[in-house]
């Protein structure tokens, strides 16, 4: 008879890695499982395979196979046909799942820990809610109070839904386990099936007697006041998340999580990118000819800022550091200010003559209109 090569029968190298030995397992076992593939051999194939998984999925069996070469060489150290049977019960073909078979080989999953299966915690809707703050609470954080409807433990159960320890009985379906196995028999071994019980949904207790309050259920609806702590810098339309703030599971579960989504109301003056902020100054046209120091609004309050001689309009000044500070505790960003130089729309006899007075004193200096034709057009 000859000898079985299991690294040959999963294609792999002697030193191949035991995620590699995996990925080639779960491979060929979609393509040779009999439930799938019903060609002659297929389900010989897809025993051999599994036995080659089986040995070379555990490391002190592919240790013990890597020292007497091949399977047959073992025949009596620790693996035969009828111990891969023994193997490979609690697999049902109807409801196969790769990946259960798969990660019970290699010592995961949800039978890995004495072939039960494991049932992850029952854990609370997530919620979430909106809060509105001003231009100047995100640049410098505030505190803020909410009120947050949901879900929340009844006290009068302690969140068990029944109605005192005698309301609670162990489930009659399961016997307490939470699950149920079936099995059944294959033409290369006994496959087993284990599923949550449906009659108490993987709790292994039913409830007999249901608390008067919350029917059953374990949860009230409240009104929570939570307090929350918005950061400086935040920006329009970030998220908070507030671990173990939503609503709790049926039955005292795992609370889910609370996610506080921040509006930041638009400002008359300021507008906001990033961590800079930008507003236009109006100036007036002696302002700007001449010169002169203005006070410009910042969220600090006022700041002075300097125009120098001779400024055009839609000139943009940097105030640096008087922006926001970013989030993560970087510098401020800065503040951007357009200078809007105003033309008077009413002048007095007075002020007429003078502005002549200095038109005619400038000569073409008062009509650039008259050098930018000459430049355009020569």
């Amino acid at each position: 008879m000859a000898k079985k090569d299991y690294y040959e029968i999963l294609g792999m190298n002697r030193d191949a890695s035991r995620d590699e030995i995996k990925r080639a397992y779960k491979k060929l076992a979609k393509k040779y499982h009999p439930d799938i593939n019903k060609d002659d051999g297929a389900a010989e194939k897809f025993k051999e395979i599994s036995e080659a998984a089986a040995v070379l999925g555990d490391d002190k069996k592919r240790e013990q196979y890597d020292r007497f070469g091949t399977a047959d060489t073992m025949g009596d150290q620790g693996f035969s046909n009828s111990g891969f049977s023994d193997f490979m019960s609690g697999f049902d073909s109807h409801d196969f799942d790769f990946g259960d078979l798969f990660e019970s080989f290699f010592g995961r999953g949800p039978f890995a820990r004495g072939g039960r299966r494991t049932r992850a915690p029952r854990r609370g809707n997530d919620l979430a809610v909106e809060v509105e703050i001003t231009l100047g609470e995100a640049a410098s954080g505030i505190s803020k109070t909410i009120n947050v409807p949901r879900l929340e433990p009844c006290k009068a159960c302690e969140g068990t839904g029944a109605k005192g320890s005698s309301g609670i009985e162990t489930c009659p379906e399961c016997r307490g386990a939470g699950q149920i196995r079936m099995t059944r028999r294959m033409p290369f071994g006994m496959f087993q099936t284990t599923t949550i019980c449906n009659r108490c949904q993987g709790e292994g207790k039913i409830i007999t007697k249901p608390c008067s309050i919350c029917k059953g259920r374990g949860r009230v609806k409240k009104t929570r006041k939570i307090d929350v702590k918005i950061p400086a810098g935040i920006e329009n339309d970030m998220r908070l998340r507030l671990v173990g703030e939503g609503e709790v599971a049926e039955h005292a579960g795992e609370k889910g999580d609370l996610y506080v989504i921040v509006k930041v109301q638009s400002h008359k003056f300021f507008e906001r990118e990033g961590q800079d902020l930008y507003c236009e100054i109006p100036i007036s046209f002696v302002q700007a000819t001449l010169g002169a120091e203005i006070s410009v609004p910042t969220l600090g309050g006022n700041a002075k800022l300097k125009i120098p001689a001779g400024t055009q309009t839609n000139t943009i000044f940097r105030m640096r550091g008087k922006g926001i500070e970013s989030i993560n505790g970087y510098r401020a960003g800065d503040q951007l200010v357009r200078a809007i130089i105003q033309t008077p729309s009413k002048l007095s006899k007075k002020q007429k003559k003078l502005l002549q007075d200095f038109a005619d004193a400038s000569g073409d200096e008062m009509h650039p209109q008259k050098g930018f034709f000459k430049k355009l057009f020569g």
